[in-house]
């Protein structure tokens, strides 16, 4: 069974998630504070980590931040009271994979965390492949850059796995966010957390972010991936 760690400094909150997601018949782990929160992601892998973002001493942008400074690829959804566009994209470009705003339906959450889980399920397809200047593997979740051993999130290798499964089609920013992102279509963030997401991913396989190759622009449309 999937193995969920909760990060979330309010008991109530965190009794709360743990006894409904137990429910579901996931097995679950919390933690009262980021630095806990932190040393549970270091120590044990995770199928998944819901993530408070308003915690004292360490918050969950900076867990979020340092976990994949570390190498962890466990997925993460962040939870928090801010809802402000800002914050979300702030999220999303520290590694976390998903973001909830409080206060959220327990229907919501639910939905989320299967959307996350099932993305990170094993899928039919080739479990390596060569993306620009990187080569991952998707089963193992691991990545080299130029040959050295290079740190991917874990939604940078599930974009990456989408697109490699369709090569040169154009794909658009809602279908990013429906199929890999989990959004469903009545809810969907502003396209610029998927172009944002793009220019990192650039930074990192293209030789000349400036001037991509494989990770192209399709004006009025999305993008589309070139082997």
């Amino acid at each position: 069974m999937p193995h969920i760690l909760i990060v979330e400094d309010e008991p109530a909150m965190r009794d709360g998630l743990r006894d409904n997601l137990e429910f579901e018949g996931y097995d679950v782990d919390t933690a009262p504070d980021g630095e806990a929160g932190l040393a549970a992601l270091l120590r044990k892998r995770y199928d998944l980590c819901l993530l408070d973002v308003m915690m004292p001493v360490r918050s969950g942008f900076d867990v979020c931040r340092t976990a994949r400074a570390e190498g962890v690829t466990t997925p993460i959804i962040m939870l928090t009271a801010k809802g402000q566009e800002l914050d979300k994209v702030r999220g999303l470009e520290y590694g976390a994979d998903d973001y909830v705003v409080k206060p959220f339906s327990l229907r919501e959450l639910l939905a989320r965390v299967k959307a996350v889980l099932r993305r990170g399920a094993p899928a039919e397809t080739s479990d390596q492949a060569t993306v620009g200047r990187l080569h991952v593997d998707f089963h193992t979740y691991e990545a080299t850059l130029d040959g050295d051993p290079a740190t991917l999130t874990h939604l940078e290798f599930e974009v990456l796995r989408y697109f490699h499964t369709r090569p040169s089609e154009p794909i658009s920013r809602d279908q990013l966010l429906t199929d890999v992102w989990g959004y469903d279509g009545d809810d969907l963030p502003t396209t610029r957390t998927v172009d944002n997401f793009i220019l990192k991913l650039r930074q990192k396989l293209e030789p000349d972010p400036a001037r991509p190759r494989h990770l192209l622009t399709v004006h009025g449309v999305g993008y589309k991936y070139v082997p």
